[in-house]
């Protein structure tokens, strides 16, 4: 099995390496293997799990619920209901942040072109 080290990770993901230490350190990544020397060593595995990790993280679960997620993962396929309905519920609420943005962007949008008219009224009469 191939493995990379923690810097590797953190150029593959562009993340910085205190990141990974944190998310080790809040059992987001558990059964991450060392080297002789004490260094992280990511696997093939490690690195899909660090991908979904970064996916909720990006669409704003919290850490608490990230971590609920991956000890459900390590708890098996006894979870896999309870891991679904986890995803789908969040799924929703990214849904429904999408639909808010998208709406509070219509109002940027309205400001822009308001703005832009208005500029352009004030140079054409000077």
């Amino acid at each position: 099995m191939k493995y990379c080290s923690i810097s590797e990770v953190s150029a593959k993901f562009n993340i910085p390496e205190s990141t990974l230490r944190y998310y080790e350190k809040k059992g987001l990544l558990p059964l991450i293997e060392r080297d002789e020397a004490g260094r992280r060593l990511f696997s093939e595995n490690q690195m899909a799990l660090l991908e979904t990790v970064i996916c909720l993280k990006n669409t704003h679960m919290p850490i608490s619920h990230i971590k609920q997620y991956i000890d459900w993962i390590l708890e098996g396929n006894s979870t896999l209901e309870t891991r679904l309905n986890m995803m789908q519920n969040h799924k929703q609420a990214v849904l429904d942040e999408i639909s808010m943005m998208t709406e509070s962007l219509k109002g940027i949008d309205f400001k822009i072109t308001r703005y832009t008219n208005q500029i352009q009224e004030r140079n054409e009469n000077g």
